[in-house]
């Protein structure tokens, strides 16, 4: 059972990690520079991943079916505070201050999109994917939030920084609560599908173009000498020590299948290449963030595969 359920999920990782190195490919041999890749980044997330959740969440959710709908937000930022923990007590093997909270940043912050979306694609029925969309959406409410507030934070290094409300609102927050305001007052049912029909079509790219992204990132980080101690050490606390969490947390707690198979992704998940950017547009040493970033992708190619089959063998046996 264990076995069969890692084929299919390898399989599932596989897939998606081919579209990631076409990216990379695109990136290596300089068809999209670096300015080009900025701009699909900004395309992904500025533009057709708040449509894909506007009229996902317009299309399917309900406030009738989905009444715990709360619980999402607050799950994400409950996993930050699980990777967080588990982080301060990693970064006590770190030296210097900087070191500490990227690393601290590395292990906090998950890939909580840009890898989930196209893998629950590859891993789903259509039935079950339309309603894991929804609960990825609404965790990323909470996501965006804390990554856009607390994750820029602490690659700030500056505690004399002021915090701007305004940074909290980015495109997929505003999308999903615009789609939720809408849903609230039933104004959903008088889009015209006309209208929603191309805007589904551009949403669609979300998925291949986000792993483009991904790929094209990950060929863009300048490894420099590779900090062995501190990798080795994230590696095994974001990629098996965080996973391991999840997967007590799901059977203790006996959670239903699909919000059970969010935690398990969300905690597998590698390190957020939103996190180069966030660095980059602080102007901030790379230290281990590119480092991070590059080996736990490269990690997951076994430890997802690994971890989700032990899930699914678990649901299986239940």
């Amino acid at each position: 059972m264990f076995l069969q359920s890692f084929r299919i999920t390898g399989i599932a990782v596989a897939q998606i990690f081919l579209l990631a190195a076409l990216g990379y490919f695109l990136i290596k041999k300089n068809i999209l520079g670096d300015e080009g890749m900025d701009s699909l980044s900004r395309l992904v997330i500025e533009i057709t991943l708040p449509i894909m959740m506007f009229c996902q969440l317009i299309k399917d959710f309900s406030f009738t079916i989905y009444p715990d709908w709360w619980i999402f937000p607050l799950m994400s930022i409950a996993i930050t505070i699980i990777g967080l923990t588990v982080g301060f007590i990693f970064s006590g093997f770190i030296r210097g201050t900087q070191y500490k909270l990227q690393f601290l940043s590395l292990i906090t912050f998950q890939n909580s999109a840009y890898l989930i979306l196209p893998l629950v694609a590859a891993l789903l029925p259509p039935d079950k994917l339309n309603i894991m969309f929804i609960y990825i959406f609404l965790f990323l409410l909470g996501f965006n939030l804390v990554i856009f507030s607390l994750g820029m934070y602490i690659l700030s290094f500056t505690k004399e920084k002021k915090f701007k409300l305004g940074s909290l609102l980015s495109p997929p927050v505003i999308a999903t609560l615009a789609s939720l305001i809408v849903v609230f007052f039933g104004l959903n049912r008088y889009f015209p599908e006309a209208l929603l029909k191309p805007l589904r079509m551009v949403g669609d790219c979300t998925l291949p173009l986000a792993m483009i992204v991904v790929g094209g990132n990950l060929a863009s980080i300048h490894l420099g000498r590779i900090n062995k101690k501190e990798i080795s050490l994230m590696i095994l606390a974001k990629m098996i020590i965080l996973p391991l969490l999840g997967l007590w947390l799901v059977v203790q707690f006996k959670l239903p299948e699909l919000i059970g198979l969010l935690i398990i992704l969300q905690l597998s998940a590698p390190s957020a290449t939103l996190l180069s950017l966030i660095i980059r547009h602080h102007k901030k040493e790379d230290l281990l963030i590119s480092q991070g970033i590059f080996f736990s992708h490269i990690a997951s190619l076994v430890t997802l595969p690994l971890f989700l089959s032990l899930y699914f063998t678990l649901i299986m046996v239940k």
